[in-house]
């Protein structure tokens, strides 16, 4: 997402999440490793978050999210059981603030996924299943997003804060869960008045 805010979600979001599939190639004696295995978005993004060099989010900045991942500090997902989808709206338009926050963050979602078709369209080897080793497979479809970006950007971006501003956001101690109960909260407060101010 651009810092132009056409879609009515403000200057604090500083991206998007959304998954896509990229086929691999694995040797015999690691196909069965591989076989049947998919990982759920809210564990792929948990993994992310606790690894010592992993993704943090800078103080006050989110990610829109999909609906398979929670409300939760530094990511803001649509309301559940509110319609969502373009055909669920089909010509009536958004009845509340709810819907109209759900509408605004399709459009948003929808142009990811856009710029995920224009990837893979761009770099036709991440659907052609090379035979390179695993890790080099993984380190290609993140060389691939790299050059990518750079192509579309073409230089810094003003709305996104450089590396040295970025803070590692600390999540409450695990063994107090009401205080990381109330800390979500305040991110689905966050997120009410965000919709409401549409």
């Amino acid at each position: 997402m651009d810092g132009n805010d056409t879609t009515g979600i403000n200057m604090d979001c500083i991206g998007e999440f959304d998954g896509t599939q990229i086929h691999a190639s694995v040797s015999a004696y690691e196909v069965a490793a591989f076989r049947g295995f998919s990982a759920q978005d809210a564990l792929v993004l948990c993994d992310a978050l606790e690894r010592p060099n992993g993704l943090s989010v800078p103080k006050g900045k989110y990610f829109l999210v999909d609906v398979g991942y929670a409300t939760r500090p530094g990511f803001i997902s649509p309301y559940r059981g509110i319609r969502y989808h373009l055909k669920e709206f089909g010509s009536r338009t958004p009845a509340n603030h709810k819907e109209l926050f759900n509408l605004r963050h399709l459009s948003a979602q929808t142009t990811i996924e856009r710029a995920l078709g224009s990837l893979k369209g761009r770099f036709k080897i991440l659907s052609s299943r090379p035979f390179f080793p695993f890790k080099a497979q993984a380190e290609l479809v993140l060389d691939a997003c790299i050059l990518h970006n750079y192509i579309i950007i073409g230089g810094e971006d003003m709305f996104i804060p450089s590396e040295e501003e970025w803070t590692p956001q600390q999540p409450p101690s695990k063994s107090n869960v009401r205080e990381q109960r109330e800390y979500a909260q305040e991110w689905v407060a966050r997120r009410e008045q965000m919709a409401c101010d549409l």
